[in-house]
């Protein structure tokens, strides 16, 4: 396959060079499924930033998922890995041990350029911090996801990055923009619970509740980014609406997810989809999450309830 030149420069720009290493070394990692032109797109306007990653890598299960990023990128790192968010994560957690921080972004998350350098500086300025997260200027998670224009032209009329930092504290690193400092992961072996399969769904949650017994979790007010929420690529509506229920139960009995959200986080979207399914949007199957959900009671009820079983859905 002939290359593109322009591409191949610009991601050859976006590495950093080995003399041009700043104090720490920085990681982007992304796990991709099902979006291979959004990855290329995304992959190419990491070449905006203003501190160049050290390393791009990107774990696929299937090749039609990178589609011909690996032949216009070849400064990246493509790695084939088992499906499934946490195992592709984990694949890259392998790659990158030996780095100081890794940055995961999804396959459609477009950074502000100066979102890597913020955040290292954050990280080099402050050795309590293990996890952090940055401002999400748009995310479209309950509509039908934005184009990659819409998302370029957010970041183009950002001026955050510009203004007084704020650092407040999180629960969470929210799984689209979710930066690592990768001394605790090694030193305490800690990994993405693979017990949730493919989407993952409230995996973030779960592996900052592993991280945060040795630091600080913070939200990053001038690290802006915008996140399409491409609905291509994701699971159906019926393992959806499985995991809407036994992801946050199983997490709230391994500790890392707050026993007082699980309530919340399950009536709510449980009761949206059965009343949206007498008029679904066009891009959610709110009859299939339904039937997902009382599937996942009458597991519950059982006592089988499981979150590897929307595999079998």
């Amino acid at each position: 396959m002939m290359k593109n030149p322009a591409a191949c420069n610009a991601v050859e720009n976006c590495v950093s060079k080995p003399d041009a290493q700043a104090r720490t070394s920085l990681v982007v990692g992304i796990a991709t499924r099902g979006r291979p032109t959004i990855l290329a797109e995304t992959i190419a306007y990491l070449a905006n930033q203003k501190r160049h990653p050290d390393k791009i890598i990107v774990a696929y299960a299937d090749p039609t998922d990178a589609g011909d990023a690996p032949a216009r990128f070849p400064q990246v790192t493509f790695i084939q890995a088992e499906l499934g968010l946490t195992r592709q994560r984990n694949a890259i957690l392998n790659q990158a041990r030996d780095c100081d921080i890794l940055l995961f972004i999804d396959d459609d998350f477009y950074l502000d350029p100066h979102y890597l350098e913020i955040t290292e500086r954050v990280f080099v300025e402050n050795p309590n911090v293990v996890a952090s997260t940055g401002n999400v200027l748009a995310d479209d998670v309950k509509g039908p996801g934005l184009t990659v224009a819409q998302a370029k032209s957010i970041v183009a009329g950002n001026t955050a990055a510009q203004s007084v930092q704020q650092l407040t504290q999180a629960f969470f690193a929210y799984g689209c923009n979710m930066c690592l400092r990768l001394a605790p992961i090694r030193e305490h072996e800690l990994r993405f619970d693979e017990t949730l399969p493919l989407y993952g769904w409230y995996e973030d949650w779960d592996f900052s509740g592993q991280l945060v017994v040795f630091g600080s979790i913070v939200h990053i007010s001038n690290a802006c980014g915008v996140h399409l929420s491409a609905k291509v690529g994701r699971i159906t509506g019926v393992r959806m609406g499985y995991a809407q229920v036994a992801n946050p139960i199983y997490l709230a009995r391994k500790g890392t997810f707050p026993r007082s959200h699980v309530l919340k986080f399950i009536v709510g979207p449980c009761l949206k989809n059965l009343v949206r399914s007498l008029a679904p949007e066009a891009h959610v199957d709110r009859f299939g999450r339904f039937y997902g959900n009382l599937t996942a009671f009458r597991d519950l009820l059982a006592g089988r309830l499981d979150p590897a079983q929307i595999v079998n859905l």
